[in-house]
């Protein structure tokens, strides 16, 4: 009998499945651009190993490298990185821990997709390899404080709306393709100021700082590990800590506390908040902000129209679902329209730190 390398226990059986389970478990997260000449083979592999030591989480297998966010039983983490090590291109690399643990992932998730970042980028004499210059913690701190630097949050702007570094650039975007282009944009005409990136775990910034030095800035640099092994060091280290607010993750976690500060606000009401959820109907499913008092009010629910869908009998709701009536409405994490982007005139009247 062929062994199925997928998941096929109901979705909220394994949601519970989490909710209940007693084990220590370990966050972690890691990435590597590595040329792998059959995707398909090497995912499977994965899979096989993983799910045989009940490992959980989602990874992306593509020709370009992979990208793994997981969940480790603890007692496991040892023989996981034996395996890990194991492979050659993935020998000694970085391994990025949860700041806050939690319960993060329900099931494994091992996919191939064609890139392991989506970029939009179709340039083949561009390598990915080529990046900018790695910051450990206090060698951030120290230049993004200078006068010439130029410091960008390169994550969606739902992830930048609950945290970021002081003093950042926050692009008001959806998908990391449209950050490229306009980060891009917005720097015309500052290719001799030194420009700092910064995301969660580093993955979109090596490939960001890549583009860019390609595209002629040669003074780009990337928090390397991003806001996880930033935090990590700050801590150990006791330096000063320059991020404010959450951390955005994508698990059921959905944010790692980094500072006390709540920089957000609740959609709806506009209070004080940075709690992320997903409206309860199905149908819509929308990502945004919402305070303890507007979940009460609205039911957990973006607004009027998804409160009284909720209401709808079973087989009415499960049809706005097949349809996604209401989640064409919506772009992810989006309550209200969006910021212009900052033009190459705006910028450079900035005044420099």
């Amino acid at each position: 009998m062929k062994h199925e390398l997928r998941n096929l226990v109901d979705r909220k059986v394994l949601i519970q499945r989490m909710r209940d389970e007693q084990r220590e478990r370990t966050t972690v997260s890691f990435y590597q651009y590595a040329r792998i000449e059959n995707p398909q083979f090497f995912r499977d592999y994965m899979f096989l190993h993983w799910e045989s030591m009940d490992i959980l989480g989602r990874t992306y297998v593509a020709y370009e490298g992979i990208n793994a966010q997981i969940s480790v039983p603890t007692e496991q983490f040892d023989a996981f990185c034996t395996h890990l090590y194991s492979i050659d291109f993935l020998e000694g690399i970085r391994l990025n821990l949860a700041v806050d643990e939690g319960k993060s992932f329900f099931k494994l998730i091992v996919k191939v997709r064609p890139k392991i970042v989506a970029d939009g980028l179709n340039d083949e004499t561009f390598d990915v390899r080529d990046c900018g210059v790695h910051l450990n913690a206090p060698e951030f701190n120290e230049l993004i404080q200078q006068e010439d630097t130029i410091l960008i949050d390169m994550r969606n702007h739902y992830e930048s709306e609950v945290g970021h570094f002081k003093g950042a650039i926050l692009p008001d975007v959806d998908t990391f393709r449209e950050e490229i282009e306009q980060v891009e944009h917005m720097l015309e005409g500052q290719n001799d100021r030194n420009i700092v990136m910064y995301c969660t775990g580093g993955i979109r910034c090596e490939k960001a700082s890549a583009w860019l030095k390609h595209r002629g800035f040669p003074n780009v640099h990337q928090l390397n590990g991003g806001i996880i092994e930033y935090t990590r060091q700050v801590r150990e280290q006791g330096l000063d800590n320059l991020y404010i607010g959450k951390n955005f993750v994508f698990d059921e976690r959905m944010a790692e506390r980094i500072s006390d500060d709540v920089v957000a606000s609740c959609h709806q009401c506009g209070a004080p908040c940075d709690d992320h959820t997903n409206c309860k109907n199905l149908a819509c499913n929308l990502l945004f902000i919402q305070c303890p008092s507007c979940a009460e009010q609205f039911e957990g629910t973006c607004g009027v129209e998804c409160q009284q869908t909720i209401h709808l009998p079973e087989e009415e709701q499960a049809a706005l679902r097949k349809g996604h009536q209401a989640r064409e409405r919506y772009s992810k994490g989006r309550l209200r329209p969006k910021r212009p982007a900052l033009s190459p005139e705006t910028l450079s009247a900035v005044r420099p730190r």
